[in-house]
């Protein structure tokens, strides 16, 4: 009897197909690796490896499926020409008319990003003054904001992208990371971690930290800049401006002036006025006492609505002495605000109980960005006091230590180790800065018992420059450049049910709708038994 003759390679055909799984499924794998490289989800030196794998692999699918196909040709025929080739080929259509749909539409809304905001109470919107300062841009805006990896980014990153999508175009940014390109972060005028540079042109800015109110309010001072001059007062032994001064203020003279600040100095033994451009007054470190004279006019200028940042060193790192200080005395008077005669002493600091730390940060717009991020770090500090209250006058300390310090009033010289008197010492918690408004006159002061944390030496370490960046923004009033409207949050509070409420939850998830779907399946079942 005549029979049909066998293909002997037909039973070596599934290694064919073997290979070709194989190559397919890493085909797929290397693909999507690229995919993920070009969209930068990671980065990868050298892609060269890559490309070559990715060329094997396509080689040994074509290598494998015509090896199948060479071997078991009889079963190929079959497939392309039989009735499961025509139901397969329907839905190989449809799978890629299905895919091509979506590549398209992802295609579209990634070429042309939008997004909307189904929360109630609006909270992914940006405020309409934001809107409105974006909308004004004359010309395209750049932020590069200056992110460590110890520092989350993800908030600004979400922030910021708000800002570019409703920007028209004329916003965009980018994250550098300091420690890895400290000389664009020298450039920029960066210090501290956290930082976003706005620039226009020729002209940048730089918000203290990612923030809808900062972001916008430095767009403005872009939009419409203004001249902003603050003055250091000098002529009583202050740390000079000069960065060969072995005690310098250089770095946060050119901090301020990255900020579009214009800093100079003031001598009013020589001048006798306050200039008419001074935005806020900076006495800082001074070894002598300021004459009356000066304290009169200052006290004039602030009446105006001046302002001024005071940072006094303990009497026994100064030439003070025993003499009078009638700039002390004006803050008491005038705002209640009473620099101690003495020298904080912390133990929260174990290897240096001479320098204070913000143990405590109250709630202020000058430590807005600093009550988790940061601490300041006061080396040779006096401690401050609420002498009581002044009449139009609010004071609020904004920096504290812990009550495991205390104020010293009788340093043992000799490397002794200081001991709390309690008859003597100021205990703990101990105030190192206070910041006084007054709502008449809108006169404003900030107060620090020390000077040392805002030096070049200090100023990078911690929250340091922060807080005094902050303090001098706060007393020029540039945080009131511009006020977001708030707004009011949605609280929304999960009430637990009853356990009868939980028994019934249990009964519908696990019993109820499983039984559903169950009895569906089954009557289907039925129902094509009872056909044939």
């Amino acid at each position: 009897m005549a029979g049909k003759s066998k293909n002997p390679s037909a039973q070596y055909a599934f290694i064919g197909l073997i290979l070709a799984l194989i190559s397919c499924v890493a085909t797929g794998l290397i693909g999507a690796a690229k995919g993920m490289l070009a969209i930068n989800m990671f980065t990868l030196e050298n892609t060269d490896g890559l490309n070559l794998a990715l060329q094997i692999s396509v080689a040994l699918l074509i290598v494998g499926l015509a090896a199948y196909a060479i071997m078991a040709p009889d079963v190929v025929r079959r497939f392309f020409t039989g009735r499961q080739a025509r139901y397969g080929s329907n839905s190989l259509i449809l799978t890629l008319a299905f895919i091509g749909i979506i590549f398209v539409a992802n295609y579209i809304v990634f070429q042309n990003p939008k997004s909307w905001d189904l929360t109630e109470d609006k909270s992914n919107t940006l405020a309409p003054e934001t809107l409105q300062a974006l909308a004004s841009l004359p010309e395209k805006v750049t932020a590069i904001a200056f992110y460590t990896t110890s520092l989350d980014s993800s908030s600004a990153d979400e922030l910021l992208l708000k800002f570019k999508s409703n920007s028209g175009g004329k916003f965009d940014y980018t994250f550098v990371n300091p420690d890895q390109d400290p000389i664009a972060a020298r450039e920029a005028g960066i210090t501290g971690d956290g930082k976003i540079m706005l620039q226009m042109g020729e002209t940048k800015e730089i918000a203290s930290y990612a923030d809808e109110s900062e972001l916008t309010r430095t767009l403005i001072r872009i939009i419409s800049p203004e001249p902003r001059t603050v003055y250091f007062l000098e002529g009583h032994g202050e740390p000079t401006l000069d960065p060969s001064g072995q005690v310098n203020f250089s770095m946060a003279q050119t901090t301020l002036e990255s900020k579009n600040y214009t800093v100079g100095t003031l001598n009013l033994l020589t001048t006798n006025s306050i200039p008419e451009d001074a935005l806020a007054i900076i006495v800082a470190g001074p070894l002598k006492p300021l004459a009356s004279s000066e304290v009169t006019l200052l006290k004039k200028y602030v009446d105006a609505g001046g302002s001024l940042v005071v940072m006094e060193d303990p009497t026994d790192v100064t030439e003070f002495g025993t003499a009078s200080d009638p700039l002390a005395k004006y803050l008491t008077s005038d705002w209640g605000i009473t620099l101690n005669d003495d020298i904080v002493i912390d133990l929260v600091n174990t290897q240096n109980p001479l320098q204070a730390v913000s143990s405590q940060i109250g709630q202020h717009p000058i430590t807005q960005n600093l009550t988790q991020n940061y601490i300041v770090i006061l080396p040779q500090a006096r401690s401050l006091n609420i002498a009581g209250e002044v009449e139009n006058v609010t004071q609020t300390p904004i920096i504290m230590t812990t009550d495991q310090s205390w104020g010293e009033t009788e340093l043992v010289s000799g490397g002794e180790q200081p001991t709390f008197d309690p008859e003597k010492d100021t205990p703990g918690p101990l105030n190192l800065a206070i910041a006084g408004e007054n709502a008449v006159t809108t006169g404003r002061v900030v107060v620090f018992g020390n000077s040392l944390f805002a030096t070049s030496d200090g100023f990078d370490a911690y929250g340091n420059g922060n807080m005094f960046i902050n303090s001098v923004d706060w007393a020029a009033e540039q945080e009131d450049l511009l006020k977001i409207t708030p707004r009011e949050q949605t609280l929304r509070t999960f009430i637990p049910p009853t356990n009868a409420g939980f028994i019934i939850m249990i009964i519908l998830a696990v019993l109820v709708l499983p039984g559903l779907v169950v009895f569906a399946g089954v009557s289907s079942w039925l129902a094509r038994r009872k056909r044939g």
